[in-house]
């Protein structure tokens, strides 16, 4: 059994990937468009115009996979209720990372020693996603 993440950027997905790549240095593995789709959307679910946006992807961030979409393109991203964690091994990279991921963002915990990590940080980026980074000890 195996459990994946999959965020819904509602129209913004192909600007989330980009901005993880050069944040986390994040790669895709896999996009689909709309238009590339064998078989239509069902009435409804994309608003007209949405052909080019993005229908299905999985980006690769270090050894996990998180797959993402433009989901029903509605402009408005609820990431509510859960944080994405993100294990790195030093102390510098943490720093690279939490600051990459806190530019257009808001940092909700800033980065500072902690009883289980010398390194530990909230930070919500600016698509509305929470991100715990740790530097693991």
């Amino acid at each position: 059994m195996k459990i994946e993440a999959y965020l819904f950027f509602e129209g913004r997905c192909e600007e989330a990937l980009a901005f993880y790549g050069q944040a986390l240095g994040a790669e895709v593995v896999t996009s689909m468009r709309y238009r590339e789709s064998p078989e239509p959307p069902p009435p409804g679910c994309i608003p007209p115009g949405s052909d080019d946006r993005i229908m299905h992807a999985c980006f690769r961030v270090g050894d996990t996979n998180v797959m993402a979409s433009d989901g029903r393109c509605s402009g408005e991203t609820r990431f509510q209720g859960f944080s994405l964690s993100l294990g790195v091994t030093t102390e510098a990279e943490a720093d690279r990372a939490f600051a990459a991921l806190a530019q257009g963002g808001e940092v909700q915990m800033p980065l500072g020693r902690t009883f289980w990590s010398p390194k530990f940080g909230m930070v919500t980026d600016r698509f509305g996603v929470t991100w715990m980074v740790n530097v693991l000890a």
